[in-house]
């Protein structure tokens, strides 16, 4: 746990959360499977007085190990839990892969969300996101969907604080898992087998070099994998050559590739010509 947060300003943020969710009353979550979202969704659920529901949404940009984690919780906290197919791969805006592809995504999202439930629309959207680029965010801010960290003023660091306070270890150790969609380099099209091809790349990249991050970038005619510096660092005095063909082993459906490459991991480098 952060050592600048006590005990009581944990306990202080955790009742903060709750007041909100109690003036809530009747609330959807999306839950993504990430930290966030996940445990937003645990605490709505071990909430008296809160009529929670959540929402998983699945398509070939959510990793298999989200909606298995998803479901696990399910199971354990004894969630009312809904998962199905918001439809974004029918929208040929989001497939184009422009710079604000996060915007079509969410957008179906909560209109699928909305159409389907009556309750308020809740996401795991933290502090930090709001000066990071989230064209998702205004997807949100249409569908008046409420965002309760950010209305309690908690940071990434507070639910991973939080996290660890009410025992779920597990939970706030979990890396951050973005879809597999953000891999993909902006302006070049989404499809699922590539999607595929980057779940089946990470994970057994993440399995050989027991890696904390791992993140397979589809650029124009590269794959790049990034990951974390002590799996960098491995990789140097390891085989290499494994590696490689590891990753050439998954990807023989991405004809245009012909250079494989490894690089520091460095968050949203997918995107090109970031406004601002």
């Amino acid at each position: 746990m952060d050592i600048q947060q006590s005990n009581e300003a944990v306990e202080c943020q955790i009742e903060q959360l709750k007041s909100i969710l109690k003036e809530i009353g009747s609330l959807i979550i999306a839950v993504s499977g990430g930290i966030d979202s996940t445990l937003l969704a645990i605490i709505a659920g071990r909430t008296p007085g809160v009529d929670a529901a959540m929402f998983h949404a699945v398509s070939p940009a959510v990793p298999e190990r989200a909606t298995r984690r998803v479901r696990a919780y399910s199971h354990s906290e004894n969630w009312k839990l809904t998962i199905a197919n918001a439809g974004e791969f029918n929208d040929e805006r989001y497939i184009l892969n422009p710079i604000d592809r996060c915007y079509f995504c969410k957008s179906n999202l909560y209109s699928y969300i909305a159409r389907q439930f009556e309750s308020q629309i809740l996401s795991g959207t933290n502090l930090d996101d709001l000066s990071d680029f989230r064209p998702g965010l205004k997807a949100a801010e249409q569908h008046a969907v409420r965002h309760p960290y950010v209305e309690a003023r908690i940071s990434k660091a507070g639910i991973r604080n939080i996290a660890y306070f009410l025992g779920l270890e597990n939970l706030a150790q979990l890396p951050a898992s973005p879809c597999l969609s953000s891999r993909v380099q902006t302006s070049i099209p989404i499809d699922a087998e590539s999607l595929r091809a980057i779940d089946r790349i990470e994970v057994a990249v993440q399995e050989r070099l027991k890696a904390k991050v791992v993140r397979c970038r589809i650029r124009e005619r590269t794959v790049e994998i990034e990951l974390d510096t002590d799996a960098l660092h491995q990789l140097e005095s390891d085989s290499r050559a494994d590696i490689v063909a590891l990753v050439e082993s998954q990807i023989s459906s991405l004809t245009d590739v012909s250079t494989i490459s490894f690089a520091p991991y460095q968050m949203g480098s997918a995107f090109v010509d970031l406004p601002g």
